[in-house]
C-alpha cells in the first residue's frame, strides 16, 4: 500500500520531467513584418511619410486631415473644406511632424522651410519641382518625397517620381516604404 502511494506521488514528477512529449524546437523564420496599407478618408485627407526614430531608414505613413493650400493652417478636421491636393501634401510634409507625431517617435529628414513647388503627372511618372536644393538630401528624405508625392498625386506609391531642385535632379525613383 505504501509503495502505491509513493509511486502515485512520483508519477506527476516523472510526467513533468518527461515534458509530456513536447520537444524543444529551433526558431522558425516567418518572413518580413506585415505591411499595412494606409489610406486617407476620402478627399479630405492625405498620407505623409515621416522617418521613424527607432529605425533611420524606415518610413511611417501618417494620415492628415487638412484644409487645402491657402485655406487654414493645415490643421482642419474631417468634414471641413475641399480635397487636399498633392501640393498641399508636400506643404504639410515640409512643415514636418506635429507635436503628437514627434511624441510618437516620428521625425523628418527634410529641411523645415517654406518651399515653392509644382507637381505634374506625365508619361514618365510624377514630376516634382522645388525651389530648394535636392541633390544633397539623405536617402530617407528622398524617400519621404518620393512616397508622399507618388501617393498624393496618383494614390499609387509604385509610380516613378522625379524631383527637380535648384541644384539638379533626383530620380526617377519609386517609393520603397
Amino acid at each position: 500500500m505504501r509503495s502505491r502511494r509513493a509511486l502515485g506521488a512520483l508519477l506527476p514528477l516523472v510526467l513533468l520531467a518527461a515534458g509530456c512529449g513536447i520537444r524543444a524546437t529551433e526558431v522558425v523564420e516567418a518572413g518580413e513584418p506585415a505591411l499595412v496599407q494606409v489610406a486617407p478618408a476620402g478627399d479630405l485627407g492625405t498620407v505623409l511619410y515621416f522617418v521613424s526614430s527607432s529605425t533611420a531608414a524606415r518610413l511611417m505613413p501618417v494620415v492628415r486631415y487638412a484644409a487645402p493650400s491657402g485655406e487654414g493652417t493645415g490643421s482642419g478636421t474631417y468634414g471641413e473644406g475641399p480635397p487636399v491636393g498633392a501640393i498641399r501634401a508636400l506643404d504639410l510634409l515640409f512643415d514636418g511632424p506635429t507635436g503628437a507625431e514627434r511624441a510618437a517617435g516620428l521625425r523628418s529628414e527634410l529641411p523645415n522651410d517654406q518651399v515653392k513647388m509644382g507637381i505634374e503627372l506625365s508619361a514618365q511618372g510624377v514630376q516634382v519641382t522645388l525651389d530648394t536644393p535636392v541633390t544633397g538630401l539623405s536617402e530617407p528624405a528622398r524617400q519621404q518625397l518620393f512616397c508622399t508625392a507618388a501617393q498624393a498625386r496618383t494614390a499609387d506609391r509604385s509610380e516613378a517620381v522625379t524631383v527637380t531642385g535648384t541644384d539638379g535632379v533626383i530620380g526617377p525613383a519609386r517609393c520603397t516604404a
